[in-house]
């Protein structure tokens, strides 16, 4: 561990850290991205490798070039940085004249470099800043001046997304790099905290099979302070760029999708692909280039056909995404508590006003999803689906709140919930609306299977003060509308195209949390 401490090395976060105060993105189909960063004359980092990136992703590609390098696919031999003036009128130039929607920041050089940058951040101020801290290249060569790293920990609170290699993580921290996933976690939440900007951590320089990416805030911007996105090593020694290319690619995809977890849940499965059709390329002797286009068919090559994924493929990734939510919410006291007997009756009454409350909203929702849906069959289930809900919620009031004093108040969760699917059903797609709708069906069912499989394992008692509503969970008409749902589900995202599939499974991820979130909500509230 180095003798310096986070405190003492980074900058707090001021006041007027674009992550506060910068303007919403405006969200464009085709985003015009800068890239700020050195030039690689063999093609495979800094400017040209952004440049690509920015075209696999769909935006318009502009560049201000602060240094150039001699090197090559085995290392680098020289740098040049330019004037620093002369970069400052490159970036008046292109921001004169053109809107930049999002700006990637690479490699700097030295202290007046960045200085000229940081000026003309805050005179721009674009919607998206990525700065992608480039001080050590992946061959081991140094690429920013030793004197240069306290202007650019300065630089880093004015970022939105900040996307180091465990190396230069470490070096902003002033810390031992870390040797573990969970030590690099923990150096994101620290990195996160000081300079009030959204961590991407990566796992690529770690060992093993396992590739792990996670997105670190701890300012409250995400659904949760960390979201990680698994993946699995891709075994290859073509990872020229990879740092570059990911960051000017979730630049361009934060542009056109304004939500930092569906543009990485984009950008990581072409990255991977990038790796793994590398070595197509045939460049250099060394460490080659990833292949940007490799999604894209060659001009005159015979057409293949597409790909889509199989029967039930999409629904294993979204099963995959809810595990660490059920697995929360088995942990739960309210959930261990019904099963035991001993919830409050306090609780459990708060519990079914707030279930009443969310179901009325959930109706209007599932009703949205008829409206959208492509196909009569799956108009009329969700039809059927919305209908059910009203049914339930006269029964509720009926059966069980009736007998219960309840405060009639719309909890924050329960809001938020709502609040939530209101959000997805107005967005105009149907996929992302039933993939925000599903947990409620998928969650709620794999939950009350699991109550009452132990309920009657515990012989069924009949004292238990709970054991008719743990009956209910032996409903088999909700089970196969839940299979039905999955179903839907899946079809809605082996039919849609891979940026839909990404918010779909944020969508889903979302709902998955509000319900681990719900079934708390009675504990928070007594």
């Amino acid at each position: 561990m180095s003798s310096l401490s986070s405190t003492s090395v980074l900058p707090q976060a001021p006041a007027s850290a674009p992550s506060a105060v910068a303007p919403s993105p405006v969200l464009r189909d085709v985003p015009r991205v800068l890239s700020i960063a050195g030039s690689d004359p063999s093609g495979g980092a800094g400017i040209q490798a952004d440049l690509k990136s920015i075209a696999a992703h769909g935006g318009y590609g502009m560049a201000a070039i602060t240094a150039l390098t001699v090197q090559n696919t085995q290392g680098v031999r020289a740098v040049h940085v330019p004037p620093a003036a002369f970069l400052a009128q490159q970036l008046e130039a292109v921001s004169d004249d053109i809107t930049i929607d999002a700006v990637k920041i690479g490699m700097l050089g030295d202290a007046e470099v960045v200085a000229a940058v940081r000026g003309w951040l805050d005179k721009v101020r674009p919607g998206v800043v990525v700065l992608d801290p480039v001080m050590v290249a992946t061959s081991g060569d140094r690429l920013l001046q030793a004197s240069a790293e306290a202007a650019l920990r300065g630089l880093l609170p004015l970022a939105d997304l900040i996307t180091p290699n465990l190396a230069e993580l470490a070096m902003l921290l002033g810390e031992a790099q870390a040797g573990s996933w969970a030590e690099a976690l923990e150096q994101g939440r620290r990195l996160a905290a000081a300079t009030g900007a959204t961590i991407l951590v990566k796992g690529g320089h770690l060992d093993g099979a396992a590739c792990p990416d996670a997105l670190v805030n701890t300012g409250g911007l995400l659904a949760r302070e960390i979201v990680e996105v698994p993946g699995d090593r891709v075994p290859t020694r073509n990872s020229h760029g990879t740092g570059c290319s990911l960051s000017s690619a979730m630049a361009t995809a934060q542009a056109r999708l304004g939500d930092w977890e569906a543009s990485l849940r984009l950008v990581k499965p072409w990255l991977a692909g990038a790796l793994e059709s590398s070595g197509s390329l045939d460049v250099g002797a060394g460490n080659g280039p990833i292949h940007h286009f490799h999604h894209m068919q060659a001009p005159g090559a015979p057409a293949e056909p597409h790909r889509g994924l199989a029967v039930g493929e999409f629904a294993e990734i979204l099963r995959q995404e809810s595990t660490a939510d059920l697995e929360a919410i088995y942990n739960l006291d309210f959930i261990r508590d019904l099963a035991a007997g001993s919830l409050p009756e306090q609780q459990f009454a708060y519990y079914l006003a707030q279930d009443a409350t969310y179901l009325n909203g959930y109706s209007r929702v599932l009703a949205r999803a008829s409206a959208l849906a492509p196909t009569e069959a799956a108009q009329l289930f969700w039809a059927r689906s919305a209908q059910q809900c009203l049914e339930v919620e006269s029964e509720l009031h009926r059966s069980w709140l009736s007998t219960r004093t309840v405060e009639p108040v719309l909890g924050p969760v329960t809001k938020s919930y709502v609040d939530h699917l209101l959000a997805a059903s107005t967005s105009g797609s149907y996929a992302v609306l039933v993939a925000a709708v599903l947990p409620c069906f998928w969650l709620y069912a794999e939950v009350g299977q699991t109550l009452h499989a132990q309920f009657l394992a515990a012989g069924a008692p009949a004292d238990h003060p709970y054991a008719e509503w743990l009956r209910t969970y032996a409903d088999e008409d909700f089970a196969q509308a839940t299979r039905e749902a999955i179903a839907m589900a899946d079809e809605a995202g082996r039919r849609g195209s891979e940026d839909e599939r990404a918010a779909m499974v944020v969508a889903f991820s979302q709902s998955c949390r509000f319900e681990v979130d719900f079934f708390d909500a009675p504990r928070i509230h007594a």
